[in-house]
């Protein structure tokens, strides 16, 4: 990373994907409030080249992978994965991460980072608006200290099962996808973190403090 004539790290660099979907404006500012120097671009090389990128979405799984493809974003994500640079991904822009989504029966590809399918929550009540716990793993970089934490949820759909477990992970260094969970009916996928791609279902910029710990812990990792 570069630093300063006198040695000391500069400020991580951020892209936050401008893609014409996600709620942009708070998770930038949430991201400045925690130290990084945050840029709001669809500029690709702006976004390869930034220490972390960030993923926002909200609305449908089918439109945001519209507007990511319109602008590149989804060669973006590949390209800074496949050398082990960090993306966060955000709300939709986290379920965008699975093989595939399904709304209204219309069934969408996703990036496909992740196998699995993101479809509608089971609950009585739907969409699940507000605050609720989540159960992180153990050995969690994001949750550490936020354990018995609440986070804001605004969703209708997730991933409710994660096939890529330490059971059937690639092979190689990197260890095993963490996977914290959540319950709203039934039990759906709350956050991933899988070495340089972390992601939340609840939105960060919307939880308190909670939420400005988190996205910390993720900033303080791009050092």
């Amino acid at each position: 990373m570069p630093r300063y004539p006198d040695g000391v790290p500069q400020q991580p660099h951020v892209v936050v994907l401008d893609y014409g979907f996600g709620n942009v404006r708070s998770a930038v500012r949430a991201l400045q409030r925690v130290g990084a120097q945050v840029e709001l671009t669809a500029d690709r090389d702006r976004a390869q080249e930034a220490d972390g990128l960030v993923v926002p979405g909200v609305g449908a799984f089918a439109a945001v992978m519209a507007g990511l493809r319109a602008v590149g974003g989804d060669q973006v994500v590949d390209r800074r994965l496949a050398g082990g640079r960090p993306v966060l991904g955000i709300c939709v822009g986290m379920q965008v991460m699975f093989t595939e989504g399904v709304e209204h029966g219309v069934r969408t590809a996703g990036l496909g980072e992740w196998p699995g399918l993101v479809d509608r929550l089971e609950a009585p009540v739907v969409p699940h608006m507000g605050w609720a716990t989540v159960q992180p793993p153990e050995g969690s970089t994001l949750f550490a200290g936020l354990e018995d934490e609440r986070f804001y949820f605004v969703h209708s759909y997730a991933a409710r099962s994660f096939p890529l477990t330490a059971a059937g992970a690639r092979p190689g260094p990197m260890p095993p996808p963490l996977v914290t969970w959540a319950e709203h009916g039934d039990r759906f996928v709350a956050a991933v973190e899988n070495g340089p791609l972390a992601a939340t279902q609840f939105h960060p910029e919307k939880s308190g403090d909670a939420g400005a710990q988190l996205l910390s812990h993720w900033v303080a990792s791009l050092r």
